[in-house]
């Protein structure tokens, strides 16, 4: 198998985290503390991988100068984009708690809520098309991050679309089409990286990490700490033990 259609494939499995979560939403009432604890671990998770998975492999094979002005871009980038979204009514596309507005309220804030979706899923399976160009499989530990961080964004986000009064098709369709966007660029980001210098594939790992970085900020933490404040710290510290325990396993 080709390690590009591989790298395709994982980050399709990966991204159908959401779409598991987005089931569990849909089928189930989750009480708000149980999905803002599973945010919070899935933070922490996610927090794990970046720091000793990514930022640290990018520095190591790539160098600091690559690596800090790629995280730095990433997180520039990801920000310019979220308040251009924000403005058309996807600020709160992870929140479960009735924050989502309605397409009535806000007309054009369904389609800003998918696009928000995309952005927050790409930078991962860039990521995890990257770690097979070391040529020793899939990095599970950022398969593991991935996978387990997707699972509450799909619940939490999927439960918000529901409260706004979005039907079945639309949620669908939106972690659907995310989950073959995660595959694909699984797949583009380690065919067109291919045979890329060490310090153009650090800055890239870096761009992600620190798009990664700032929506954990920006979009899921916000959700677990008004849920759940007293606990979050814990539980986040918590999900970061377990992923840094995955890597090191």
């Amino acid at each position: 198998m080709p390690v590009w259609f591989e790298a395709g494939l994982w980050g399709l499995l990966a991204g159908g985290a959401l779409v598991v979560g987005a089931a569990v939403a849909w089928v189930v009432t989750v009480p708000p503390r149980a999905v803002a604890t599973v945010m919070a671990f899935g933070a922490g998770v996610l927090v794990s991988a970046l720091s000793f998975d990514l930022v640290d492999e990018a520095e190591t094979t790539g160098g600091l100068v690559p690596t800090l002005g790629g995280f730095l871009g990433g997180a520039v980038a990801y920000l310019g984009a979220n308040l251009l979204l924000a403005r058309r009514g996807a600020r709160h596309r992870k929140r479960s708690g009735g924050h989502q507005p309605s397409e009535a309220q806000q007309a054009g804030s369904g389609a800003a809520i998918a696009i928000g979706a995309l952005l927050d899923g790409v930078p991962e399976s860039v990521v995890l098309g990257l770690t097979l160009l070391e040529g020793q499989g899939v990095g599970l530990s950022v398969l593991a991050a991935i996978f387990i961080s997707n699972l509450p964004e799909g619940l939490s986000s999927a439960a918000g679309m529901k409260q706004a009064g979005r039907g079945a098709g639309y949620v669908f369709g939106v972690w659907v089409s995310i989950a073959a966007a995660s595959g694909a660029a699984g797949l583009l980001g380690c065919l067109l990286l291919d045979g890329a210098s060490d310090a153009t594939v650090a800055a890239i790992t870096a761009v992600a990490a620190g798009a990664i970085l700032t929506m954990i900020a920006d979009t899921m933490l916000p959700e677990a700490f008004e849920r759940d404040h007293l606990y979050t710290g814990l539980v986040v510290s918590l999900g970061f033990l377990v992923a840094f325990t995955i890597s090191r396993a």
